[in-house]
């Protein structure tokens, strides 16, 4: 996963980053958002290796919609 940096805090702080004031953390929450990005994109790169046609369609309907902002 992913490497997070700490920010500098002060020793005598006591609890997490998410009890200092001024900040807004829910725990957790990156992490399920991280595991979710890579989900989806581990689901469509498999759709697209087994389902050629997929990509293909997905192009021409890219491809659609650009020329439609065209004209």
């Amino acid at each position: 996963m992913t490497h997070r940096a700490r920010h500098d805090e002060r020793e005598d702080s006591s609890g997490t980053s998410a009890h200092v004031a001024g900040r807004r953390a829910a725990p957790g929450r990156g992490e399920f958002l991280e595991f979710l990005g890579l989900t989806l994109a581990a689901g469509a790169f498999v759709l697209f290796v087994t389902r050629p046609e997929v990509s293909e369609g997905l192009v021409r309907a890219l491809a659609a919609r650009a020329s439609a902002f065209v004209h």
